[in-house]
């Protein structure tokens, strides 16, 4: 497999706090990458720093083999990096349509709202809002603003999807449909990062675990390989969910 992203010793701090700590580590076409570890860990940091939200204090990051290091947000929304965030914001008064819609002129720069809007209309059905297209985005519950925040990710035409916490506070139906997305997602080509707490559906969906402990990066494997880590076990998972997996 090629790569589609590269981090070389990556560094990124904060006044005294060193929220990553030479990183470094390669993402590959059409996988998907699960990026867990303790709260404070660092994880959303590397997704910061590699979309241009606080760049990298020292170290080198490649995209489809171009030096984004000191990239823009924005620069980076146009070549193909797509996030969601942890906590959804979209424009409340906006409906979900003209939410999506935003992203898709923001980042691909279409000539009219009408082009966007189609789009947007598209990605809504595929997240499952289409019914949802004209209600305001305040309106709508914590389960259909991720999704909305899905789709606007989608509609910035992504080649790299990070996903940050997009189950947190769901149900377990609501988590079920959101990992069939991610199936679906993964199925259609796009290389997907993960930020995620729920092992269940880190194991479901990832062919591969990469682990952040205080800003370092303390494993890179298989699924197997990284939950019987004594390292990750010790610092993240614990003895007895280590236990209970080695049983099954």
């Amino acid at each position: 497999m090629s790569e589609i992203l590269r981090l070389d010793r990556v560094s990124r701090h904060f006044s005294g706090l060193q929220a990553l700590r030479e990183v470094t580590l390669a993402v590959n076409k059409g996988e998907v990458l699960g990026l867990i570890g303790p709260n404070g860990a660092g994880k959303t940091t590397l997704v910061n720093t590699v979309c241009g939200v606080t760049p990298a204090s020292a170290g080198t990051i490649t995209f489809a083999g171009q030096d984004i290091t000191r990239i823009k947000t924005y620069q980076a929304a146009r070549l193909g990096l797509s996030r969601t965030f942890q906590i959804v914001q979209p424009f409340a008064e906006f409906t979900a349509l003209d939410n999506v819609a935003a992203a898709a002129l923001f980042s691909q720069g279409h000539e009219n709202v009408k082009t966007a809007r189609e789009e947007a209309r598209a990605h809504l059905s595929f997240v499952g809002l289409e019914a949802q297209a004209a209600q305001p985005a305040a309106n709508l519950t914590l389960a259909m603003r991720k999704r909305l925040e899905l789709a606007k990710a989608l509609a910035m035409k992504p080649k790299l999807l990070f996903l940050d916490e997009v189950n947190a506070g769901l149900n377990s139906a609501e988590v079920e449909r959101a990992t069939k997305l991610i199936h679906e997602l993964a199925a259609s080509g796009i290389t997907i990062v993960m930020i995620e707490h729920l092992m269940k559906v880190v194991l479901n969906v990832c062919s591969r675990i990469v682990v952040l402990h205080n800003g370092r990066l303390i494993a890179d494997g298989t699924p197997r390989e990284v939950i019987n880590n004594p390292a990750v076990v010790e610092a993240y998972l614990g003895q007895q969910y280590a236990q209970r997996s080695a049983a099954r």
